[in-house]
């Protein structure tokens, strides 16, 4: 699914990001540049940091 349209993110994409360190919404812009435009998808953004930093409830 796309993340950010503006760049053409997608989940994976941000994911990987993450994966590779990226803990907030300028650091996935700076890795991947979603949420570098206008901004949109920076809440989605913020909520696939948030599940990656957080383990999934049991």
């Amino acid at each position: 699914m796309y993340v950010c349209l503006c760049v053409g993110a997608t989940n994976q994409t941000v994911c990987d990001a993450v994966a590779r360190g990226a803990s907030t919404s300028k650091e996935v812009a700076a890795a991947c540049g979603a949420g570098s435009d206008c901004g949109r998808c920076r809440r989605t953004l913020r909520a696939i940091i948030a599940s990656a930093v957080q383990p999934a409830a049991v």
